[in-house]
C-alpha cells in the first residue's frame, strides 16, 4: 500500500480575498482545500507543489492541505482526484505523465486524462538534460550520439527505465538521430548518475535539476536540455531544438481539478496563479527548484491548446518509437 502523507501549510495574511472578485466565488474557500500530489514527500515535484501552495494561499482565510499519493506512474494520485467531489475543495498538482503521457503508455488506464480533469493553470517546464561522462570525446549532442562507445556498438545511455520520461526521451532521440546505442535502465537516478560520472555509461538522461550540480563541478558535460529553445535559467546549455529543429520534449507541471469543478473557482485560481507566477522573485525561486515558467501559457484557452499539442506530440512519439501501452 502506498504511504500517504498529509501536512498543513499554514498561511500568513488571512484576510479573505472575496472583496476582490465578487463574481468569482467570493465565498470560496470556506474550509481547507486539499491539493493531491502524486509524488513522494520530499521529491522535487513535492517541494515545488508545497512552495506554490504556500504562496497561493497566503491571502486566503483557509489553508491548503498537501496530500501525497505517490506510486503507479502517478495513477494513484490522479485516480483519487477523479473520484473526489468537484466542489473546488480538491485540486491536483499534475505532471506530464498523469495528465498526458499515461494515456499512451499505460494499458487500461483507470481514468481519462482528457475527460476527467479541468486544467487550471500551467505552472512551468521541468526540463530533462542529456549529459555525458567527462571523459567522452564529444562536445556536442550530435557528436555524442554518434560516438562509437567503448566496444564500438555506440554509447551506453543511462535512463530511469523504458516507460519513464527519461527512457522515452532516450528512445525518441535514438529514433530521430538514426544512431544506435545501448540503453541501460536504472531504478534509482542516483545510480544512473554515479555510473555515468564513473564512466561505466557514456550518457545520462535525467531531470536537469538533478544533473546541473554535477555539471558545475566538472563531473559531467551538459550537452542539451530537452526543450525546443534555450531556457533563461540555463542560457549556455544548447536546446534539443538546435540539433533537431522544432523538437522539444520537456516535463511540466500544471494545476488541475476534477471535471465539473465550478467555473468560478477555476477562474479565480487561474487569475491568482497568473498574478503569482508573474512575480520575478517567484519565477527565480521556481527556477532554482528546476522549473521554468512560461507567461505565454496563462489563459484557459492557452492551456487547452498546450494540452492538445502535448497529446499530439506523445501520440507521434509512441508511434515513432514503437512504444506500446502495457
Amino acid at each position: 500500500m502506498p504511504r500517504f502523507a498529509t501536512s498543513w501549510l499554514l498561511c500568513a495574511g488571512l484576510a479573505p480575498l472575496a472583496w476582490q472578485s465578487p463574481a468569482l466565488g467570493d465565498d470560496w474557500p470556506t474550509r481547507p482545500v486539499k491539493l493531491v500530489v502524486s509524488h513522494a514527500p520530499g521529491s522535487s515535484t513535492d517541494i515545488v507543489a508545497r512552495y506554490i501552495a504556500t504562496q497561493l494561499a497566503r491571502g486566503w482565510a483557509q489553508p491548503i492541505v498537501i496530500e501525497n499519493k505517490p506510486g503507479g506512474q502517478n495513477i494513484i494520485g490522479a485516480q483519487a482526484v477523479t473520484r473526489a467531489s468537484p466542489d473546488g475543495y480538491t485540486l491536483f498538482y499534475g505532471t506530464t505523465s498523469a495528465l498526458v503521457s499515461n494515456l499512451y503508455t499505460i494499458k487500461g488506464l483507470p481514468y481519462d486524462p482528457v475527460k476527467d480533469f479541468v486544467p487550471i493553470r500551467f505552472i512551468g517546464y521541468s526540463p530533462f538534460m542529456i549529459a555525458a561522462t567527462a571523459g567522452l570525446k564529444a562536445s556536442t549532442l550530435k557528436e555524442a550520439l554518434s560516438a562509437p562507445g567503448k566496444d564500438g556498438t555506440g554509447p551506453r545511455v543511462a535512463t530511469e527505465g523504458a516507460k519513464t520520461f527519461s527512457g522515452i526521451l532516450a528512445n525518441t532521440l535514438e529514433s530521430m538521430s538514426g544512431a544506435r546505442w545501448t540503453t541501460v535502465p536504472y531504478s534509482k537516478s542516483s545510480e544512473a548518475l554515479q555510473d555515468t560520472i564513473a564512466g561505466r555509461t557514456d550518457l545520462v538522461v535525467l531531470p536537469a535539476i538533478v544533473v546541473m550540480n554535477h555539471v558545475g563541478q566538472g563531473r559531467l558535460k551538459a550537452l542539451a536540455v530537452s526543450t525546443a529553445s534555450r531556457l533563461p535559467s540555463m542560457p549556455d546549455v544548447p536546446a534539443l531544438g538546435e540539433t533537431f529543429p522544432g523538437f522539444g520534449l520537456a516535463g511540466w507541471h500544471m494545476l488541475a481539478a476534477p471535471a465539473g469543478t465550478p467555473a468560478s473557482v477555476v477562474a479565480r485560481l487561474n487569475r491568482e496563479l497568473d498574478t503569482l507566477l508573474a512575480k520575478p522573485e517567484i519565477a527565480r525561486h521556481l527556477a532554482s527548484l528546476g522549473l521554468d515558467t512560461d507567461p505565454a501559457l496563462s489563459t484557459a484557452d492557452q492551456n487547452r491548446r498546450f494540452l492538445q499539442q502535448e497529446h499530439a506530440t506523445w501520440q507521434r512519439i509512441t508511434r515513432q518509437t514503437g512504444l506500446l501501452p502495457e
